[in-house]
């Protein structure tokens, strides 16, 4: 936020007691957490690393450190973007929702991504409850107006569609999880916009001139993902792209500058409070 950008992207899961917390995994990821302590003294789910995270209840995952980089190989692609933190807990969405208010950070607008895999439904949250509880949340910090909802899981799209009409709502897509909702057929930005979504938001191999063609017949915008290098950003900029995501924006900043494009401004630094 202080960098200057127009979104934040935020994984979100639910815990075994209801609770929203910040993963990109729906098991606890041995990469990026560690075990350090039972919740109690014979947890026999302990260690936890591992476990579903809708298995463990926010105390258990609050005993994790998930500030750690344990990549499986040295070549780890992602060892570049992801800086270790050691002794960081995971966040639920409430305390990161109170963190970018407390920034006063309205011109950020927040993209929650629901974690759900309809194929392995022993891991994945009831789609209804979940995207129901999301909303809860999202209103409850008056974020709802400014924010968007994303999904592989077309079935949570739908469900947002008729819980918040006027937020945004992303239908992720990539070829390994198309198959995950019903009806996509050729045309999937149709299929898409018939689920409930506002953008769709293709991996970057995905897109070429006929998916961008379908999505303008559809009436969809397309933020590509995941796009690192300013080559391919401008590249899918020329195609038509609305949005780029990205793990480095400050060289997507440099593109926008070269471009013309409108940067988003800095948030102010967070100041300390004297006691």
């Amino acid at each position: 936020m202080e960098l200057g950008v127009h979104a934040l992207e935020l994984d979100v899961a639910l815990t075994a007691d209801r609770r929203l917390v910040l993963t990109h995994d729906l098991t606890v990821s041995a990469v990026t957490s560690a075990d350090r302590r039972p919740v109690y003294a014979g947890d026999p789910l302990y260690p936890y690393v591992g476990k579903p995270i809708n298995a463990l209840t926010l105390a258990q995952l609050r005993t994790l450190d998930v500030g750690v980089r344990l990549p499986r190989h040295p070549d780890d692609p992602f060892a570049l973007t992801q800086v270790p933190m050691p002794e960081t807990r995971m966040p639920t969405l409430g305390a990161v929702l109170g963190l970018v208010n407390a920034y006063e950070a309205e011109s950020v607008r927040l993209h929650v991504e629901l974690k759900s895999d309809p194929t392995r439904p022993e891991l994945t949250a009831d789609p209804e409850q979940f995207t129901e509880l999301v909303v809860e949340e999202l209103d409850r910090h008056g974020r709802l107006d400014n924010v968007a909802i994303l999904s592989f899981d077309w079935r949570i799209i739908r469900h947002a569609a008729e819980l918040a009409p006027g937020t945004r709502r992303f239908a992720l897509i990539e070829l390994d999880t198309l198959h995950w909702n019903d009806g996509v057929g050729d045309d999937v930005p149709a299929a898409a916009r018939a689920a409930g979504a506002t953008t769709l938001s293709p991996e970057h191999i995905m897109v070429d001139e006929s998916l961008m063609a379908q999505a303008e017949a559809a009436g969809l915008d397309v933020a590509v993902w995941t796009v690192n290098q300013p080559e391919l950003a401008a590249r899918m900029l020329d195609l038509g792209a609305a949005g780029i995501v990205t793990d480095y924006p400050d060289r997507m900043r440099e593109l926008w500058r070269e471009r013309g494009l409108e940067l988003p401004q800095p948030v102010a630094p967070l100041r300390p409070v004297s006691v």
